[in-house]
């Protein structure tokens, strides 16, 4: 069977009744009645798909050879980095999954050990003087980090007092729907001419009832913030607090600090800047790191090591923002992230950002050459935001990508860009693989030129062509509900 069919079967569709992978043991002992009640269990039992092992991995097998994904193909996504991630770290997390949550500190030392040795690393990374690991990605690492603001100021009695966060125009929209949900009202700044933050705009925008600032440096459209120091003066001078979104950390790891930029708060995307999974194909990591005023206000528990060199956990602190997630945090991801800093050191880390930098300027001057304007003609950090020429559709060069085998970078963002394409290659693309993404990106200009109307068709060799993106939006249809005329399978899958 062809994986790539435009009409592969659904799980239930293939559903024959009888039909199984395996049948687990009769368990020996008291009914499950007897344990949960009556009540807490089924009337019937639940109407789950029929089939054979060999059905059930064909049908996942095909669904996954459908994807355009980071293992497959190239997949310079701007702003939330695809990248790869080394498969031995896998094996290393695998060594701690039979450690149980609710184990005594004392029988799981060397998992602390790895988590408080990460720490310190974060620490050191981001010029931060503590860390903590439990927030669950990078936008519940803003929470977290805005929460310990807002506790920062209510405790100086300025909490009623200041109402409103700093974001630029071109922040991520994590930001100030990080702000708001604290409470927080939202001033947006403009970029400048120069895709950098507009510093007049935002020194007027400071003032005694601002909170914080929210910046990401590198920015969204890949441009490094030269005036980091004065808008850290700037933002201090009124009392704010600095926060920085570490979406970008991976185009100055090894190379610049926040810290010693003048931030008093940094969120990490372990994903993006070290070695995870992606936060949108969980479970993500975001751990945040403080200067040493905000410390008091870090979640709790807290991976500390006593005086006698054992590891263990703080629980207790009355100032503490409080639990933000369950246990130590995503222990799996974070021995990732400890492999990930082990594995390259220092050196290793400083080579990540400088080829994420270089590939990224690489891939803008080949775009450039091809027939694309860079939004800002300047030397890029890690991404960089092109458009393509006047008449053509970034919708349609990105949906034409999907044709030529690869994943279409972001589009349509940051919105201060007119038909903006965010392009971020990674520091693990090889020469060839930019040089054939940049190869792609000319023919379909060229097919542009040629025949526009059929790039507005494009894809026409995915399984699914071109969705009613409006539709999917609005009305998204989640759930797989049986045809009509299909009865057999209906009641397998009956509501």
């Amino acid at each position: 069977m062809n994986g790539r069919q435009d009409d592969l079967p659904t799980i239930f569709e293939r559903s024959e009744p009888g039909r199984r992978a395996a049948r687990p043991p009769v368990v020996e002992g008291p009914s499950m009645a007897a344990l949960l009640g009556d009540a807490a269990l089924r009337d019937a039992p639940p109407a789950l798909p029929e089939v054979s092992e060999l059905d059930l991995v064909r049908h996942y097998t095909n669904l996954a050879h459908r994807q355009t994904s980071i293992d497959g193909n190239v997949y310079p996504l701007g702003s939330c980095t695809m990248k790869y991630n080394p498969k031995v770290h896998e094996e290393v997390a695998a060594l701690f999954e039979d450690l149980h949550p609710e184990q005594d500190p004392s029988s799981v030392q060397g998992l602390l050990e790895a988590l408080g040795t990460l720490q310190g690393w974060l620490g050191s990374i981001t010029g931060m003087d503590e860390v903590t690991l439990q927030p669950a990605a990078g936008a519940h690492g803003e929470l977290t980090g805005i929460l310990m603001i807002r506790a920062y100021h209510e405790a100086n009695g300025e909490g009623a007092q200041r109402r409103h966060v700093i974001v630029p125009d071109a922040a991520h929209g994590t930001n100030p729907a990080t702000a708001g949900m604290v409470g927080y009202d939202v001033v947006e700044v403009p970029t400048a001419a120069d895709g950098e933050v507009d510093l007049d705009a935002m020194k007027a925008a400071l003032g005694p009832d601002t909170a914080a600032v929210m910046l990401t440096n590198p920015s969204t459209v890949g441009i490094f913030e030269t005036r980091i120091l004065e808008i850290a003066d700037a933002a201090h001078a009124v009392g704010a607090q600095l926060y920085y979104d570490g979406a970008n950390l991976n185009a100055i790891v090894g190379k610049a600090r926040p810290g010693d930029m003048g931030f008093d708060v940094v969120h990490m995307n372990l994903h993006k800047t070290l070695t995870t999974p992606h936060g949108g194909g969980g479970p993500g990591t975001g751990p945040v790191g403080v200067k040493a005023h905000l410390a008091p206000y870090l979640p709790l528990p807290h991976v500390t090591r006593d005086a006698d060199g054992a590891w263990g956990l703080t629980t207790d602190a009355a100032t503490s923002i409080g639990r933000m997630r369950s246990y130590y945090g995503n222990v799996g991801n974070l021995v990732r992230a400890y492999a990930y800093v082990r594995s390259l050191g220092a050196e290793g880390l400083a080579n990540v950002a400088e080829m994420a930098v270089l590939n990224a300027n690489y891939l803008r001057v080949r775009m450039r050459e091809a027939g694309f304007a860079s939004a800002f003609e300047r030397t890029c950090m890690h991404e960089f935001v092109a458009r393509p020429p006047e008449g053509v559709s970034t919708n349609d060069v990105a949906k034409a990508l999907l044709d030529e085998g690869m994943h279409p970078m972001t589009v349509y963002f940051p919105m201060v860009v007119k038909e903006a394409m965010m392009v971020e290659p990674t520091e693990t693309e090889s020469l060839q693989t930019l040089d054939a993404y940049a190869d792609a990106l000319a023919r379909i200009l060229r097919r542009a030129e040629r025949d526009p109307a059929s790039l507005a068709e494009a894809p026409t060799t995915t399984p699914v062509r071109r969705l009613d993106e409006v539709a999917a939006a609005r009305r998204p249809v989640l759930r797989w509900r049986p045809r009509e005329d299909d009865a057999d399978v209906a009641g397998a899958a009956a509501d």
